[in-house]
């Protein structure tokens, strides 16, 4: 069977993301083999594209989709052809119109939830999953700083956050981003662009400042972000979207409070099976109960990857963004 996918050969801008054709052969034991339908966009695929987090190349590229599986290998347990399938983790090479890839990090669809929405939300939901029920369980009564508060991840945090009774500080760049991000559950959104960031959460929260930042913007936002928290307060640094933040002393914790910062991985919080699973029930059944929309805000078709990144890394994208086989 032959597939198309977008390939890396060398690191760098959007324009090596490469259209290729790849023969596949059947699933061997513990393998199984997708037809996809859907495939999520996320930052990180930009950070590999790029060379920030490193591949061996060439390289497919992309960790999430969604689709229907064609074949299973030997071994393969609780899956079977025709059950339809979405993931946010394995090797790399999610943008592809098929692919045979471990059976292991395939969870089954529930009726409600279709493939695209699927593919729009695996990755970013259940990373919103870890790190507001795993890493630090927020508390009603709450109040938070949440950082691209319009993005992928921001909306599906926003009204999780806000289906928790926590109340969400968002920051977002111009008044669209800010009714978004409104709209999804942040009770205040600070724009970033005209606004101090760290003094208005300040001014919002009585001086004290936040228990948690949840940031997944990186250099530029770093600083401000420690500047927001309250004392022995947690510093969430979860991406890199402006760029990788740079070495930093540790006395500026000291300084500010006695403060945390952690560096987490989505993969390090799903790396076992029964640890996968209840993080995508978890996000399957807050969906489906309405208390979180998934927000696709775009399309693209996946051989127009390239053009997808371009977008995203301008900030012109809001919501999730899926790509198209």
């Amino acid at each position: 069977m032959k597939t198309g996918q977008i390939r890396i050969h060398e690191t760098g801008g959007p324009d090596k993301l490469i259209w290729d054709q790849q023969t596949l052969g059947t699933p061997g034991a513990g393998e199984a083999l997708v037809r996809q339908t859907a495939v999520g966009l996320n930052f990180i695929d930009t950070y590999y594209r790029s060379g920030l987090y490193k591949a061996p190349l060439p390289s497919g590229i992309g960790s999430e989709g969604a689709g229907e599986i064609l074949a299973v290998g030997e071994g393969v347990e609780g899956l079977t052809v025709g059950d339809r399938v979405a993931y946010a983790s394995g090797p790399l090479g999610a943008y592809a119109e098929a692919r045979v890839m471990p059976a292991r990090v395939l969870v089954k669809l529930p009726p409600a939830i279709d493939e695209r929405t699927a593919a729009a939300m695996m990755l970013q939901g259940t990373t919103v999953e870890y790190l507001i029920r795993r890493l630090y369980p927020v508390q009603a009564g709450q109040t938070v700083l949440l950082h691209a508060a319009a993005g992928g991840v921001g909306l599906i945090a926003a009204q999780w956050l806000r289906h928790l009774g926590v109340t969400v500080i968002g920051t977002a760049g111009g008044p669209e981003k800010a009714a978004i991000a409104r709209a999804h559950g942040c009770t205040h959104v600070i724009d970033y662009r005209h606004e101090d960031v760290a003094r208005k959460v300040r001014e919002l929260t009585g001086g004290e400042g936040v228990p948690v930042v949840y940031d997944g913007v990186g250099r530029d936002t770093f600083v401000g972000s420690l500047d927001s928290l309250a004392r022995r307060g947690l510093m969430v640094s979860f991406g890199n979207a402006s760029g990788a933040v740079e070495p930093f002393a540790p006395a500026m914790l000291s300084a500010r409070g006695s403060l945390f910062v952690t560096r987490p991985t989505l993969f390090d919080y799903i790396a076992t099976r029964a640890e996968l699973e209840a993080s995508a029930q978890a996000l399957f059944d807050v969906v489906a109960s309405g208390a979180v929309r998934i927000n696709i805000g775009q399309t693209y078709a996946l051989r127009d990857a390239a053009q997808a990144h371009r977008d995203l890394e301008a900030r012109k994208t809001t919501g999730a963004t899926v790509l198209l086989p």
